[in-house]
């Protein structure tokens, strides 16, 4: 079947609830948040059909409080990085926590020791220092010379994908006009490259998930809006994206 042929099956709680990413940056002796963010795993519209690797995302999470971030400080943060320092290693670089919040508690369901994809694009935007500062403290042990700074703005992403993805798609089809869009882009507007590839001076896609369009203003619905509509003006015909990013958030 599919669990293949393994002698031993680990049985998880299944814990029902929302998703929320949750970053620090840790040079070893102390961390920083760095922001949160949820984002939508499945690949169409009210969260339904086949697991992706991030069709959008939003930051700041919709979920968090003070109350609940001091408890995901205390219960998970803190005896994470001091379970670390008591085996004898130095954490130095980010952390992201795949966290599920139920009743307002937090369960940790997974760690990146780095940052993630799509919801790092949403918060780095938001990011008033110097990255690299922050980068080269952290490497010389000196982050807590460092206040990190962060824009208001809600931010929003929504992932443009290969027409077929997460399944079948094809790779190597042009996109047209990408240049032109990004140089045409305002402050709050950014555009990245996923899974795309240059040939001869022109882009083509080399993915399922295929550019990243950012967006920042005071309120999620105008960033999604913003979004869609740069989406729209790139007109590419081999893409699809969903147009309910939020809409957890947006809805409230």
């Amino acid at each position: 079947g599919k669990f293949g042929k393994a002698k031993q099956i680990l049985i998880e709680e299944f814990i029902e609830g929302e998703e929320m990413s949750y970053f620090i940056i840790s040079d070893g002796k102390t961390f920083k948040k760095f922001q949160t963010a949820q984002d939508h795993k499945r690949v169409h519209e009210g969260d339904t059909g086949k697991n992706t690797g991030g069709m959008g995302s939003y930051s700041p999470s919709g979920l968090i409080t003070k109350e609940l971030d001091e408890k995901i400080i205390n219960k998970i943060i803190k005896p994470t990085l001091k379970a670390l320092e008591d085996i004898g290693t130095e954490y130095r670089g980010f952390l992201y926590a795949g966290l599920m919040i139920k009743n307002n508690e937090p369960y940790l369901i997974e760690y990146n020791v780095r940052m993630g994809d799509p919801e790092c694009q949403t918060i780095l935007p938001k990011l008033e220092n110097d990255f690299f500062e922050i980068i080269d403290a952290t490497i010389n042990k000196k982050l807590n010379s460092i206040t990190l700074n962060w824009s208001q703005s809600k931010s929003l992403c929504v992932v443009l994908c290969s027409n077929g993805y997460p399944e079948n798609f094809e790779n190597k089809i042009e996109i047209t006009n990408i240049q032109v869009l990004i140089n045409q882009c305002k402050n709050d507007e950014l555009i990245f490259h996923a899974g795309t590839m240059m040939i001869n001076d022109k882009i083509f896609s080399n993915g399922g998930r295929v550019l990243n369009f950012v967006c920042l203003s005071d309120n999620f619905k105008v960033s999604r809006q913003k979004a869609i509509n740069l989406i729209k003006k790139l007109d590419w015909k081999n893409g699809f994206f969903r147009k309910d990013i939020g809409h957890k958030i947006i809805k409230s």
